[in-house]
């Protein structure tokens, strides 16, 4: 009785797997001549298929020229466009050649699904008209994003507070660092927003509403050590990063040693966006094991998503002196039914010195036994050796990093789990640098034997 369901279901998955692989033949047959119209064109040098057509209302021009010039083209899979429909964030891989430096790989990103970037020509027509529809560029004239015109000296936070995670509590430190930046301009360096064009000035600020992803890149650059993906440019709705690795997703069942360096790079992240010398906390409001890549040739964690991130000047808090700023701010566990999901509150982030806000997101959604991904729990230190099972301070330390039991727990816990996976990571070194000594050693010792024993075989033959 109980083999009759499990029949029918491997007859119906089998059948629903034959049907699937007999559409995608059908609809591979139908598309013949564009699949190979797509082997055959770049279309990353059509000026509406990467957006440049909605100028100024676009994200950047800088990297246009190579773009243009055919320097960009899509890996093989990025040019079947049929292919899109599964590609939500519209995110691809992509090849950048450059005469003297060779081939490399980029990502291209359009900064949004296809819903979100027609709602942002529907927004910026409601801005200028009031209608849902309009002349695109020419709406671009009429909204707030031309207003602030070749007069107005500095971006000011009074202007762009609230526009987006990155300037939910702008100081005019922050603003003028996102300014002095910009990449997307030949005359970047300066703070003073009259010294851009009127077409960098909108794009500047169409980005600082709707996708701050590249601003946050730019003003925050790797080149710096901030652990954030490098920041190659733009054309149009296009914009070019640096490939990092894979995602951290793909490291969920690498060994444990691999496992606990990366673990250790991540509360290193939290430390780093938390506290560092030039006083911005960044929080990190969207964790997930998708917004991180390893580097595969050094290992590096790196965050590739940093659309949702607020920036909190903490020397304008001390200065302003809000309400209870200068107590620490514990986040509160709360359970949830989805997936990668964080409690917290904008405005507190906004108005406090201390915050554990981004060990708590760390150790929540991608190291504890309580992290969920793809339907997956455990996080990404599972399954530790018996050892350190045994000796159950990695546990400890996690469950209090993520529903702390005492007072400020978490910034305890965060503090020692730092400590404690760096010891793991030192040790599991020192275990590999003697188990290669030794293996080099007695691979010495054998290779001596061998010469050894030819010795006393031809002196015994001699």
């Amino acid at each position: 009785m109980l083999r009759i369901p499990s029949l029918k279901f491997g007859r119906v998955y089998r059948c629903g797997k034959f049907v699937f692989i007999v559409a995608l033949f059908v609809i591979l047959l139908m598309n013949t001549h564009n699949l190979f119209a797509s082997f055959q064109r770049n279309e990353l040098t059509d000026r509406r298929f990467i957006g440049l057509n909605k100028c100024p209302a676009c994200f950047g021009t800088s990297w246009c020229r190579k773009f243009m010039n055919s320097q960009v083209t899509f890996e093989m899979w990025g040019r079947l466009r049929f292919l899109d429909f599964f590609n939500v964030k519209n995110v691809y891989f992509a090849q950048y050649g450059e005469p003297r430096e060779g081939t490399r790989r980029v990502v291209l990103k359009r900064l949004g699904s296809n819903q979100e970037l027609a709602e942002i020509d529907q927004k910026i027509c409601k801005r200028a008209t009031g209608r849902p529809r309009c002349d695109l560029i020419q709406g671009m004239y009429k909204t707030e994003f031309a207003r602030l015109n070749g007069d107005v000296r500095l971006l000011t936070p009074e202007v762009v507070e609230g526009w987006s995670d990155l300037v939910h509590c702008p100081s005019q430190r922050l603003l003028d660092r996102v300014v002095r930046r910009y990449a997307e301009t030949k005359d970047s360096g300066s703070f003073l927003l009259k010294n851009l064009k009127d077409t960098e000035r909108m794009q500047l600020l169409m980005t600082l509403a709707f996708n701050p992803e590249p601003l946050v890149l730019q003003s925050f650059p790797s080149d710096e050590g901030w652990p954030f993906a490098k920041y190659l440019g733009a054309c149009g709705r296009m914009v070019a990063v640096n490939y990092v690795g894979e995602e951290l997703w793909s490291f969920y069942n690498a060994p444990w040693e691999k496992r606990v360096d990366l673990a250790k790079q991540l509360m290193d992240i939290a430390e780093q966006l938390t506290n560092n010398d030039f006083d911005f906390a960044l929080y990190l409001l969207d964790v997930s094991f998708d917004n991180f890549a390893v580097g595969p040739r050094d290992g590096k964690v790196i965050v590739v998503d940093a659309e949702n991130i607020i920036v909190a000047d903490k020397r304008l808090i001390k200065q302003n002196k809000p309400e209870s700023y200068d107590v620490w701010y514990e986040s509160r566990y709360e359970e949830c039914d989805k997936e990668a999901c964080l409690s917290f509150s904008k405005d507190i982030l906004c108005s406090r010195v201390t915050v554990d806000h981004n060990y708590y997101a760390i150790c929540q959604n991608l190291l504890s036994r309580f992290a969920t991904w793809r339907g997956i729990t455990g996080g990404l230190l599972h399954d530790p050796p018996a050892d350190i099972v045994k000796d159950g301070r990695l546990t400890t330390l996690l469950d209090e990093c993520t529903r702390p039991q005492k007072l400020y727990g978490r910034f305890q816990a965060a503090k020692e789990l730092r400590e404690y996976l760096t010891q793991l990571t030192q040790l599991s070194n020192t275990n590999r640098f003697w188990n290669t000594f030794v293996h080099l050693q007695g691979s010495r010792y054998f290779v001596a034997a061998i010469n050894h024993a030819k010795i006393g075989s031809s002196s015994a033959w001699g």
